[in-house]
């Protein structure tokens, strides 16, 4: 499907309360048609941060968005490093340095293709814990987690109601996936997180995606590659369509041929989303970064989401970032009818569709769709022709943009991962018997050794 815009967006970080209608989040008094960018603070380097948010920002972007790490910032119960690329707040003030907003996806269980979603292994030690459900030495951890960085956050001024950057927050994280394995344990854990969140009054709204029955005022979102076809939308027509995860590739396995995703699929899903009342989209990821030392989940490569408009090293991909940019500018230009303006549908044809918003001043934004995968189809809409292509558009170029920035020729410049691999003289553990690997290790080794 090939979607034609017959296209006016402002930006700028206020330091207001957040909230929402059925149309778009609303800050300072007034709705936004936002585009965000999932970057992950300690998937690149502090020195790298200033000049990924940059490039983000010169594509159209308004919203940083990025999860938490608890097991990167709470290795150890009670023990917490927000040092060097844990320095979650050293990101969030980087953002709010270029003028943009952040999204902080809490959690704590992120997934990502982080070592176990993001749990700490000490949890597994806690008597009686049964993860992700309404189980209570499992909620009293979590809490402690998510009050944790609220009040850090909330220490700083970092959310928008205390003139910081961050307009929203999520709490958990498609849980709905897996719900149905806690039976009755699952759905009362829904409403308590929500209430646990909303409790800790950020100012804020609150988001879980991929969770349809989000208790109020969390406003329930979609992930995925095609939630402009998919997303059955809010489960309030007060809440507005979010979408946190626009996936644009596949992360990477070890033995598995590499997967992408052509500039021209995503812009159409984002065109289509925008067309159907969307106006929140998050790239995920806009740039994956790497999977440092063992932090990567089984059989994922330690370069993540390469194929993203950044790449690992931060280099421009082209056409994806230069094609998203202007499909940026493209909706932007239309932006105060698609917030204001009068929604209505009309039909151009057998398989071709118009997305109209209007404004009683006259002014329109109409999103034009073809959905015949065969040809293209020429539609008359307001007495003008317009030519839509077919929706089978491949790319047949994908190149980075490479730039020289500092030369690495100095030894003293690298730093080495190394994973402590003991002689068998020096270790201090003896056992006649095979021991359960985990549980022997605590997750700080990869390595067990035996003699026979």
């Amino acid at each position: 499907m090939v979607v034609g815009v017959v296209v006016v967006v402002e930006s700028s970080v206020e330091g207001e309360e957040v909230s929402y209608d059925g149309r778009s989040l609303i800050i300072n008094g007034q709705r936004k048609l936002l585009f965000s960018a999932s970057i992950h603070y300690p998937r690149s380097t502090p020195e790298m941060w200033g000049s990924l948010i940059g490039k983000a920002k010169e594509g159209g972007i308004d919203v940083i968005q990025t999860y938490v790490f608890w097991n990167l910032h709470e290795p150890e119960k009670g023990q917490y490093d927000f040092s060097g690329r844990a320095d979650i707040v050293r990101f969030i003030k980087e953002i709010q340095a270029h003028g943009l907003y952040a999204s902080l996806r809490i959690g704590p269980f992120i997934e990502a293709e982080w070592n176990y979603g993001g749990l700490p292994f000490w949890l597994h030690d806690v008597p009686g814990i049964v993860y992700r459900c309404d189980n209570e030495p499992f909620k009293v951890h979590m809490q402690n987690f998510t009050t944790k960085i609220v009040n850090m956050m909330k220490s700083e001024n970092l959310y928008a109601s205390q003139g910081g950057p961050i307009i929203l927050s999520q709490i958990e994280n498609e849980y709905e996936m897996v719900e149905h394995a806690f039976h009755e344990k699952g759905p009362p854990y829904v409403r308590w997180a929500a209430q646990m969140a909303v409790a800790l009054q950020t100012g804020v709204p609150w988001m879980m995606c991929k969770q349809y029955d989000a208790p109020d005022p969390v406003i329930n979102t979609c992930n995925g590659m095609k939630c402009g076809v998919s997303f059955p939308g809010p489960n309030s027509p007060n809440k507005p369509w979010l979408w946190t995860e626009n996936w644009t590739t596949w992360y990477r396995a070890y033995g598995k041929e590499p997967e992408t995703r052509s500039a021209q699929d995503i812009a159409f899903q984002v065109a289509l989303f925008v067309a159907r009342n969307g106006t929140f989209v998050n790239y995920y990821m806009y740039h994956g970064g790497t999977n440092f030392g063992r932090t990567t989940s089984a059989f994922t490569t330690t370069s993540y989401y390469d194929d993203a408009p950044l790449d690992e090293y931060g280099f421009i991909r082209l056409p994806k970032w230069g094609h998203l940019k202007q499909l940026h500018e493209a909706i932007k230009s239309c932006s105060n009818p698609i917030l204001f303006g009068t929604q209505f549908t009309l039909s151009l044809g057998q398989q071709q569709m118009g997305y109209i918003y209007q404004r009683n001043s006259g002014e329109c934004a109409a999103f034009l769709v073809n959905q015949d995968d065969t040809k293209s189809v020429a539609v008359i809409f307001h007495n003008s022709s317009y030519e839509l292509g077919p929706s089978s558009v491949n790319v047949k170029n994908n190149t980075r943009l490479i730039t020289t920035g500092k030369k690495f020729n100095d030894s003293e410049m690298w730093q080495e991962f190394k994973d402590i691999i003991p002689t068998f003289a020096d270790t201090s553990m003896r056992s006649k018997t095979l021991l359960e690997h985990v549980n022997t290790t605590k997750d700080m080794s990869d390595y067990l050794w035996y003699t026979f």
